[in-house]
């Protein structure tokens, strides 16, 4: 790949990054006087962020991501469209995400981005989950596999620790900022934990907070202790197994495939 190629990824990814902030951030930026009303908010960055995705994840594929890694991607979001149906998000339980994880960790952040935005996809089609809410979900399904991928070195043992601390600590940031972009109509305009454009970023993430406590954090520890026990579980076979089958693939500078050898799982 070319520097320019390299160059045109990173940007891809850093404009990924910026949108899926700003999109997700809305409530603590919107202002009485921006003339924009609160349900019109979601709409706007759901027409924006389908753009956002498709020349992001064009640009991942124009990488030296080769025929194998290609067939490689099919075949897990095609395994990942399957399973998330079966666990339907029941009381958090997902099967899903803890295969962007390992699949993020194995063949780098530019694939565990592709990878989570897909399945989202996919599994969207076959669950008839289309909505407005669905370009978030693959944006931040996609960061879940984005960052599995710039996970500090490690091996053995440790390695599974830090894949399942991670699956908790993203199963949680991941039903935050999907519940934060939806918060405004969570519930009415006259409790203590309603989001009120007049007030400043520090009120409104107060509230917040209170909301999601009040509303989601069973359905995001469900989350969390499915995604940290499949990875204990199954994590060292599965990551073994990828390793077998990874070949490196350059994404973007500092986005590379992990390097470490099946061995290390052991």
């Amino acid at each position: 790949m070319t520097g320019s190629g390299r160059q045109r990824i990173s940007w891809a990814v850093v404009v990924a990054l910026v949108t899926g902030t700003i999109a997700f951030g809305w409530p603590l930026v919107l202002r009485p006087e921006s003339g924009m009303r609160p349900e019109q908010a979601p709409i706007v960055f759901a027409l924006v962020l389908p753009l956002v995705l498709a020349v992001m994840l064009s640009e991942v594929v124009d990488g030296r991501m080769d025929a194998r890694t290609l067939a490689m991607l099919g075949v897990l979001a095609a395994v990942g469209t399957l399973l998330r149906p079966l666990s339907a998000g029941t009381a958090g339980f997902e099967l899903v995400f803890f295969l962007m994880i390992l699949a993020g960790r194995v063949y780098g952040a530019g694939f565990g981005l592709a990878l989570g935005a897909i399945t989202l996809f996919t599994s969207a089609l076959i669950t008839t989950g289309v909505g407005p809410w669905l370009p978030y979900q693959m944006l931040a399904a996609g960061f879940v596999g984005l960052f599995a991928g710039l996970l500090p070195p490690a091996s053995g043992r440790a390695e599974i620790w830090l894949l399942a601390g991670y699956g908790i600590v993203s199963a949680f940031a991941y039903g935050w900022v999907m519940d934060f972009a939806f918060w405004p109509f969570g519930v009415g305009n006259d409790t203590g934990i309603s989001f009120d454009p007049a007030l400043g970023p520090l009120q409104n993430l107060h509230r917040f907070v209170l909301y999601n406590i009040a509303t989601s954090m069973g359905w995001n520890l469900g989350r969390a202790l499915t995604n940290a026990v499949l990875i204990v579980l199954v994590g060292p076979a599965l990551l073994r197994l990828l390793r077998r089958s990874a070949r490196p693939a350059e994404f973007t500078p500092g986005f590379e495939p992990s390097q470490q050898g099946p061995e290390r799982t052991e």
